[in-house]
């Protein structure tokens, strides 16, 4: 695929200010507890991160499980364009792994890690210095023989002594490693000292100039997007990320955080990637719905706030020149802000186009046909649909899975001195066969006693951890989005989404989804993952 400029600026630029955009949101943003998707979502998200025109798609562990295999290798077998990445510890099981998941993207890589802080050398893995430099040679070198590109990350650079880190990276340049990604793996650093480290580096490692150098920035202290720069600003070349931030702990660099302080600040920073960023939004909205991860509102760059005034100083001085209180356009990053004219009486043909060639979306018309049916019905209880209604319609659809319990009926009754009181009829379908459930019950509010006799009707066992509603547009009649949270018996982590106009059936459905997310695992046997607490299996963590 050609690559394609969306910056604005001349393509005679230095390609020397080039900086890669390695996207983890597939492996590092998976593993926040709660946020794993299935194949199908998984190709979901790579097809939006084509579209933002990332470098390289970091799709998976795929050692973890078979699920994590099977998804990384559907992504390299469908998706052309960026490097497809596969993460391998340092262990021979690993990288033969990662290469049967990759070996047929038309442009593959394995990404090594193993740790280098002398905590994580004697806590972690019991080895010596000299062990884990022998350990990093020959896994490069058995890595190289596979794949031309190979890219090592000596784990917890940021407290590894700064001589022996300088010692790991030349050796595996010398092996054959092409990036050399350098992990903040805790959020410890401080900017100016990740910036040193980087140049250190660049001035100590006599064959540096023969790979990239990459960063891997952890969000524990909020300086991950800070951290990045201050690479980038002492030679970097290579920023790993994820959409929305997500990943272990606090998430990792924000792409769009990243991306846009480099557009935005270009008098200050010469240095420039690729992303085509009308399409951030779009992603962002996507990886939220999927995962059942919220956008805080005021999230930089695609928070619901980023680009809203209430104080009437900012709103006079806005209305005068957007310029006085917006340091880039809302349409810079594709955020929609108009009403549309599509209407009840409009055809598939002009909601598909308009899904497709106005909101980016890449997606067929059978996979939009459920999105317009909705839409149709959502037009008889709103009278002014938006752009911000259909996004989060998309997302909806997005965010389904197989159902094992569907709901057919639901009346909630509530209010005043009424004893709430609710009506629920479920349908379980599994193995080819529908059986009917109905119950009524009683609690202490609309959604307490939704969610009690929902939870009596299905025989998953699960605690409700957190439940959050939001408008996506103003107005009375703006859609509810309700993101649940549920936790399984093994205190594992699930997310279900819904929207509605209604409160009550958006918090029917997102718990409903929930649950099934929990069966489905039940049914179909959870993928066993590495136990990133055992010494023998090192971590599932990662860099």
């Amino acid at each position: 695929m050609e690559r394609t400029d969306f910056t604005n600026r001349p393509m005679s630029r230095d390609l020397i200010e080039q900086v890669l955009i390695f996207d983890t949101t597939l492996r590092d943003g998976e593993q926040s507890p709660g946020a794993t998707m299935n194949t199908q979502q998984k190709l979901q998200v790579a097809r939006a991160l084509v579209r933002l025109n990332v470098d390289i798609i970091e799709a998976g562990f795929p050692v973890a499980s078979d699920g994590d295999f099977e998804s990384v290798k559907a992504i390299a077998n469908e998706i052309e364009g960026p490097i497809i990445c596969a993460l391998a510890r340092a262990k021979e099981l690993d990288i033969q792994r990662a290469w049967e998941a990759v070996k047929e993207a038309p442009r593959k890589r394995i990404h090594i890690f193993l740790a280098t802080s002398d905590i994580h050398l004697e806590k972690k893995l019991r080895l010596t210095r000299d062990e884990a430099l022998r350990l990093a040679v020959e896994m490069t070198q058995l890595a190289s023989s596979f794949c031309e590109d190979v890219e090592f990350s000596p784990e917890d650079a940021v407290r590894t002594d700064p001589q022996f880190l300088c010692e790991v990276v030349e050796a595996v340049i010398r092996a054959g490693s092409t990036t050399i990604n350098i992990p903040d793996t805790v959020g410890y650093g401080l900017p100016d000292e990740y910036g040193a480290l980087i140049a250190l580096l660049k001035d100590k490692v006599c064959n540096i100039k023969q790979a990239v150098i990459s960063t891997h920035c952890h969000n524990d202290l909020g300086l991950a997007v800070a951290n990045s720069l201050a690479a980038v600003r002492n030679g970097a070349r290579q920023v790993e990320c994820t959409i929305n931030g997500i990943g272990e702990r606090a998430g990792n660099t924000s792409l769009e955080e990243f991306v846009m302080t480099l557009k935005t600040r270009s008098d200050l920073l010469p240095q420039w990637t690729n992303i085509n960023t009308r399409q951030i939004y779009t992603a962002s909205r996507l990886v939220s719905d999927i995962t059942g991860f919220m956008v805080q509102p005021n999230k930089a760059i695609v928070g619901r706030n980023a680009f809203s005034h209430e104080a009437g100083i900012h709103q006079h001085g806005v209305l005068a020149d957007k310029r006085t209180y917006e340091i880039m356009d809302a349409e810079e990053v594709g955020m929609p802000s108009n009403s549309i004219v599509l209407g009840k009486h409009s055809g598939m043909a002009a909601f598909y186009h308009h899904v497709t060639d106005s909101l980016g979306y890449d997606v067929t018309r059978e996979e939009v046909r459920p999105v317009f049916e909705r839409f149709i019905a959502l037009c008889d209880q709103k009278r002014y649909p938006t752009d911000a209604d259909i996004v989060a319609l998309m997302g909806d659809e997005a965010s389904q899975i197989e159902e094992v319990f569907h709901l057919e009926h639901l009346q909630v009754v509530s209010g005043g001195s009424t004893v709430p009181t609710a009506v629920i009829r479920l349908a379980k379908r599994e193995n080819g066969n529908s059986e009917m459930r109905q119950a009524a019950g009683i609690g202490v509010g609309s959604v307490d006693v939704l969610f009690k006799t929902i939870g009596g009707l299905v025989d998953v066992p699960h605690t409700l951890i957190d439940y959050v509603v939001k408008a996506v547009t103003e107005g009375t009649d703006s859609l509810a989005e309700v993101n649940v949270r549920l936790s399984d018996t093994n205190d594992r982590f699930y997310q279900g989404h819904g929207t509605s106009v209604d409160i009550i059936e958006a918090s029917a459905r997102a718990y409903l989804q929930g649950i099934n997310k929990i069966a489905a695992g039940v049914r179909h046997g959870r993928p066993r993952r590495i136990n990133p607490q055992r010494e023998t299996d090192l971590t599932h963590e990662g860099v």
